[in-house]
């Protein structure tokens, strides 16, 4: 694969400051296909400069003409979708339909989206004698993972450019070729020299450094809650901005009076998706004591449809894939019952993980309470519906979810009842202008839409 050995800043590539590079690894063989640089605070700097010289002009710039911008960088992004694709395949383990229509078509339509919001969103108000303005947060800091990491990058620069800002990205070190790809399409988008800028390098290096960076008014972070934490305690610190996308537990409910084969099959192929590295993954499957043993057999015959190597690609690294069969150790360790799948490597190569079904699984259980972020499913046993909320709800996140039932008004009460960000009823479609994010330990903010864009706002008002 194809790589640049500097950072994009300024509008242009540039050489790193330090001569570390990080290698990048394709977990279907393990082999190493390229090389960036291991970005410093020194690097950092650098960006956050030339963001912070960017600014004025670009924050005062029509809405209209920063809509002009992101339909360009759409475009761009349309022009090389098969080349996005390739790499997010390459670097990620994603099977290539996959990686085609969700990782490359889900965030194109996404900055399509912030090219019209850009347009149409009233960014000043008249309330009583005030007049009320929307501008811009300042230089964002972007830090983004490595699960879907096209999607992550618009999910954060779209909104941000939308709303008059200027962004520094800090990719996850395991998918910096699709950050560098992002870098090449804004500049042939012609987006203004410093408006978007990328440093490549370790979170507690390069991440670190942007967090901490005193010339950046907002952190956005996707990823874990631990590094959430360090990231929420500094810009408290600093009382700088922060959006904190984090992780999940989330439950799949599924009422007495629902299709049952449904919704275990959708639930099964919920969390098989991109291997089971979503953060809203529906890991905890909820059934009546009266079903269990239904939903148990289909969702094992669901599960062995996932065929490795073709509908379920691998982890991103070894060290996820420690961390993955290690949790399914611990799920029979403490007496959860495999029914599909297991720990033991499917493949002679890559970093695979059979889709794996666990029954028995009690609420307390590790399986059942921490983020696997793997394609493991626990069913847990519920006897009425108090108990299926009290289950759903009895973990420290609240990020997404799944409710079923025979009717979606029986499904929408027991979802208002649901700690969480965002639930699907009765199989719902992902909806890109929806807010996305979650409840407790799964975040702080929102992605995606209208509420997406107002992050990167702050609010002024005039009296007269």
């Amino acid at each position: 694969m194809k790589a640049h050995d500097g950072m994009y800043i300024g509008g242009e590539w540039r050489s790193a400051a330090g001569q570390d590079t990080i290698a990048v690894v394709n977990p279907v063989d393990e082999q190493v296909i390229a090389h960036v640089p291991a970005g410093t605070a020194e690097d950092v700097d650098s960006a956050v400069h030339a963001a912070r010289a960017a600014l004025p002009a670009w924050s005062a710039t029509p809405p209209a003409e920063r809509a002009a911008k992101l339909t360009a960088l759409r475009d761009h992004l349309v022009a090389r979708k098969d080349e996005i694709a390739a790499t997010i395949s390459a670097e990620l383990g994603a099977p290539p339909a996959f990686a085609q229509a969700v990782h490359t078509g889900l965030p194109i339509a996404i900055a399509g989206s912030y090219a019209e919001l850009a347009a149409s969103y009233a960014f000043e108000e008249k309330i009583g004698n005030s007049t009320v303005y929307q501008e811009p947060v300042g230089v964002v800091g972007a830090i983004t993972p490595w699960n879907y990491p096209l999607h992550q990058i618009v999910n954060k620069v779209a909104p941000a450019l939308a709303a008059g800002c200027t962004v520094v990205l800090k990719p996850a070190e395991d998918t910096p070729l699709t950050a560098q790809l992002f870098a090449e399409v804004a500049h042939e988008a012609r987006l203004p020299a410093g408006v978007f800028n990328l440093v490549t390098g370790l979170g507690p290096v390069a991440g670190r450094a942007l967090a901490e960076h005193e010339g950046v008014d907002l952190v956005s972070f996707t990823g874990s809650t631990a590094v959430g934490k360090t990231i929420g305690a500094t810009a408290g610190a600093a009382v700088k901005r922060v959006a904190l996308e984090l992780g999940g537990k989330s439950a799949n409910v599924i009422l007495p009076s629902a299709d049952l084969a449904k919704a275990v099959g959708v639930g099964v192929a919920n969390v098989m998706g991109n291997s089971g590295q979503t953060c809203s993954a529906w890991t905890r499957m909820l059934v009546h004591a009266d079903q269990y043993d239904e939903a148990v057999e289909l969702a094992s015959a669901a599960a062995a449809k996932y065929t490795v190597g073709d509908r379920v690609g691998p982890l991103v690294n070894a060290k996820q894939l420690a961390r993955v069969r290690g949790y399914i150790e611990k799920g029979v360790q403490e007496g959860a019952r495999i029914v599909a799948g297991g720990p033991e490597a499917p493949l002679e190569r890559g970093y695979y993980v059979t889709p794996t079904v666990f029954a028995d699984v009690t609420p307390e259980m590790t399986i059942a309470q921490e983020e696997i972020f793997g394609p493991v499913v626990s069913i847990i046993k519920y006897v009425d519906e108090d108990d299926a909320l009290r289950i759903a709800n009895g973990t420290v996140y609240g990020l997404a979810g799944g409710v079923w039932a025979a009717d979606d008004a029986e499904a929408v009460a027991f979802a208002r009842r649901m700690d969480t960000g965002q639930v699907d009823i009765n199989g719902g479609r992902f909806n890109p202008l929806a807010p996305f994010g979650g409840y407790k330990q799964s975040g702080v903010g929102r992605e995606l839409g209208v509420h997406g864009l107002t992050e990167y706002l702050q609010t002024k008002s005039l009296q007269f």
